[in-house]
């Protein structure tokens, strides 16, 4: 079953959150909020439609340069986040896929955001982020 509904999270203490409708080709929201609070939106949306959830996951990650203790130590905190979403993705019974941060184009600033994405509402670095892995999918 093709999925309607593509959801992007980015992990972490502000979770970003974004919503692409593949028939329409647009974002229905990109967004940043509280785990719970994504984590409630992800299964409303499932009970809905058929969705696919993309969650970055860290724990996939393989390099950490130069960072310090208080980054690592955050890092430690996404990791976990991650295994939350696949737990609970994977007890809901919804699609999902999980990436690992160099497979998704992250970092982008507003302006670039919105000139590759066309998407010209507020958004912030977390959920830029989610979008990018669920922009132009079909």
């Amino acid at each position: 079953m093709r999925a309607e509904i593509y959801i992007g999270i980015d992990t972490g203490v502000n979770t970003g959150v974004a919503i692409w409708n593949a028939k329409t080709q647009k974002f229905e929201a990109v967004e940043t909020c509280k785990i719970h609070r994504a984590i409630e939106l992800v299964g409303k949306l499932h009970r809905a439609c058929p969705l696919m959830v993309r969650v970055e996951d860290a724990r996939l990650r393989k390099w950490y340069g130069k960072a310090g203790r208080e980054r690592l130590q955050g890092a430690g905190s996404v990791k976990r986040d991650a295994s939350i979403w696949e737990d609970f993705l994977n007890d809901l019974g919804v699609r999902h896929e999980l990436v690992a941060p160099a497979s998704n184009r992250t970092k982008l600033d507003a302006k670039t955001f919105a000139k590759v994405t066309g998407y010209t509402g507020s958004t912030n670095e977390h959920s830029r982020d989610a979008a990018m892995l669920v922009y132009g999918i079909k």
